[in-house]
């Protein structure tokens, strides 16, 4: 029986592009760890991809995975329209080149080790986990700007 874990994730950017940040919380059982990073010149949606593969790749075994995410990109991405990506060789339905498809790659290398239910939440609704990946996704930027 797989470990049943609960991953909240989110990115932050100031500017698109700009200063990005991602922030994961983590919940095992009783256990939560939490998680955030940062990057120089990014966009929000490469944060929002970072941080969903920093949280899986977190995970030392395969698991059974609940992840929160408030980017409908990331969550219909993964679920929508990467079957599409795959079998086009990584390019959209208009033949064009998928974007962060390097992200998206990983990503999908991640969500493979593990049995993952994507599920959208409304950011900024008072989600107690959601508010605290937009916390640490928010310092994964300021800590860019100490540096």
């Amino acid at each position: 029986m797989a470990d049943k874990v609960i991953l909240y994730t989110d990115g932050a950017c100031k500017g698109n592009p700009g200063r990005g940040g991602w922030g994961v919380v983590l919940r095992y059982g009783d256990v939560k760890k939490t998680m955030h990073g940062g990057e120089l010149h990014t966009t929000n949606n490469r944060m929002e991809l970072m941080a969903a593969i920093r949280g899986l790749e977190a995970l030392k075994r395969p698991c059974d995975v609940e992840l929160y995410t408030d980017s409908q990109y990331v969550r219909k991405g993964i679920t929508e329209w990467m079957a599409g990506w795959k079998r086009n060789g990584w390019k959209t339905a208009a033949k064009k080149p998928v974007k962060n498809d390097d992200l998206w790659r990983e990503l999908d290398a991640e969500t493979a080790r593990h049995r993952v239910n994507w599920h959208w939440v409304k950011g900024h609704a008072g989600v107690p986990d959601n508010e605290l990946a937009d916390e640490l996704a928010n310092r994964g930027v300021a800590e860019l700007s100490e540096a």
